[in-house]
């Protein structure tokens, strides 16, 4: 689709329960579609107007059911779309497991870190290139972060902000192993979708952070009977899915609640400096196209 410039600078990601936003907000929602990229079509993009806050919105796993897992999702094309209207913030949502049994179902968090446990996926913008030797601490935008924890903690009371996030493959779920693993290296949830997302954001200096509410306890953490044809085969427990179906509904409120906030704000993040160096040097010019495509445009 040809792409008109925007005004809106803010969008969201939703989780595996994104498309609900979408039939719940179908009012609110202009759908803009797909958009063609050098690394394939995105997944249909939303344009949401209400009360004042414009945003842009992807389901990332589908925009009519969860058709998508993780690990086939195009997250080159989606962030290269949100870049292209002119997006300068991203939040992004997922529901990870808890391996730290402290935490509880339904739980909404703002992770602070994050252990990359993917093996296939292509998450970077600049394969054969010089670029992209970023520091990725903070791993998320501090200032988006901090606007989410409050927002949080406004609704809530409390909200935790020093967990890390361990980013497996998938679409398998993790072995116990696996779980003492990441345990053993400081991970408190694991989940699928939040690399490359973050990486290809910073490589396009976009503002970037997750806000997860937690869908059930990883393998091994608490002892739950196998149980053919339900959702994790019984890591989740009946009596919780009527916390995990608030916490979807909390989540997405919280976000919009979030950019109607900052929506006019200037960042004053390094995340718009991260490829200072190369400016500098003269390896890139102002037109992000190009460090990626040096033909795009010419």
């Amino acid at each position: 689709m040809p792409i008109e410039r925007k005004s809106v600078k803010s969008a969201i990601i939703g989780g595996s329960a994104g498309f609900r936003f979408l039939a719940k907000h179908r009012e609110e929602l202009e759908p803009l579609g797909t958009i063609t990229t050098p690394f394939g079509n995105s997944a249909p993009v939303y344009r949401y107007r209400s009360l004042g806050t414009d945003f842009f919105y992807i389901s990332r796993h589908g925009d009519k059911g969860y058709n998508i897992t993780a690990s086939f999702v195009n997250y080159r094309a989606n962030i290269w779309a949100l870049k292209e209207l002119g997006v300068e913030r991203i939040i992004a949502w997922s529901g990870p497991a808890a391996i730290d049994p402290t935490l509880k179902i339904g739980e909404i968090i703002v992770p602070g870190d994050l252990i990359d446990e993917t093996r296939r996926r292509e998450y970077t913008y600049f394969e054969n290139l010089g670029l992209g030797f970023i520091r990725q601490s903070p791993t998320f935008c501090p200032e988006l972060s901090s606007a989410l924890a409050d927002a949080v903690r406004k609704r809530f009371g409390t909200c935790r902000t020093d967990d890390v996030y361990v980013c497996t493959e998938g679409p398998r779920l993790e072995t116990p192993a696996e779980i003492r693993k990441f345990s053993a290296c400081g991970g408190t949830l694991v989940g699928m979708t939040l690399i490359p997302e973050v990486f290809l954001a910073k490589e396009l200096e976009i503002c970037y952070a997750p806000v997860c509410y937690i869908t059930n306890y990883a393998e091994g953490v608490r002892k739950r009977s196998f149980r053919p044809g339900v959702l994790f085969e019984g890591l989740l427990d009946d009596s919780e899915s009527a916390q995990v179906d608030a916490a979807v509904a909390s989540i997405a409120e919280l976000a919009v609640s979030v950019i109607a906030g900052i929506e006019t704000k200037e960042r004053e993040c390094r995340c718009p400096l991260f490829m200072e160096r190369y400016r500098r040097r003269g390896d890139i010019g102002e037109d992000w196209h190009t460090w990626i495509c040096p033909n795009e445009g010419n």
